[in-house]
């Protein structure tokens, strides 16, 4: 006989954290329960004084797989951890790949060109987020991974071109963190438009806004019936309530 069950959120929450520099993504990521943090680049000046704990900088994706297998095999209480960020991760991967290939003067020619180049770069995104995945399920871990933004062109077929941010990674990798993930969340400063004439003006309040469901301006989902932005207050986390693991 078919088995039938509902949809359950009583598991860790495995999210993307996106935005322009400077808005606060660390730090949202900081205020998940418990939280270590694999750091690419060492952008965690604003958490001093915070209750935090950080692995060396890595400089290669070997360090990154070697920290992530470090928290599988070793007893610890954390409850989170974050990748922070996804894109100089990017950096080092593709450096890695044009460096495996002798002929390469870039990633768009490694590997024989064509692509293949980010195809194997993609491939070690999958490997991590597959690592992350394993994690989560088997230390009852959350997942953050955090990127910074860049912005794109969508032609669709049915209607006029339009853009809209992303992440700044190429496609084939942004699947990884984009697709199977229960959350991807675009951090943006409130901002009002005003227009005179034919020129427009945009404002921005100092009140930090969290989008996790889908638009058309930028990339973003949840799969916590989340249907409008939520508000971003520094110490405070907005998604506590759809956290299984909320510190003990």
């Amino acid at each position: 006989m078919l088995e039938i069950s509902k949809p359950s959120h009583n598991r860790p929450m495995i999210a993307t954290i996106f935005g322009n520099a400077g808005l606060g993504k660390t730090s949202l990521a900081a205020s998940f329960p418990k939280p270590i943090f694999i750091r690419t680049e060492d952008g965690t000046q604003s958490l001093a004084g915070m209750d935090v704990a950080l692995f060396p900088v890595a400089t290669t994706s070997q360090m990154v797989f070697d920290n992530i297998k470090a928290l599988f095999e070793n007893e610890h209480d954390f409850e989170t951890l974050v990748i922070d960020s996804i894109t100089q991760l990017n950096v080092i991967i593709e450096n890695e790949v044009i460096e495996s290939d002798a002929k390469a003067k870039n990633i768009m020619t490694a590997g024989g060109g064509y692509g293949a180049g980010y195809s194997m770069v993609a491939a070690v995104h999958q490997k991590i987020r597959e690592w992350c995945g394993h994690l989560s399920t088997q230390k009852n871990m959350n997942i953050v991974f955090i990127g910074h933004a860049d912005t794109e062109t969508i032609t669709p077929p049915d209607s006029e071109d339009y853009t809209r941010y992303t992440m700044r990674l190429h496609k084939k990798s942004i699947s990884h963190y984009a697709d199977n993930v229960d959350l991807v969340g675009f951090l943006k400063l409130q901002t009002f438009t005003t227009s005179k004439g034919d020129k427009a003006k945009a404002t921005s309040t100092n009140v930090r806004l969290l989008t996790c469901h889908p638009v058309a301006s930028h990339i973003s989902k949840n799969r916590y019936g989340i249907s409008e932005d939520v508000v971003f207050e520094l110490g405070n986390n907005p998604l506590s309530k759809f956290l299984t693991n909320k510190g003990k």
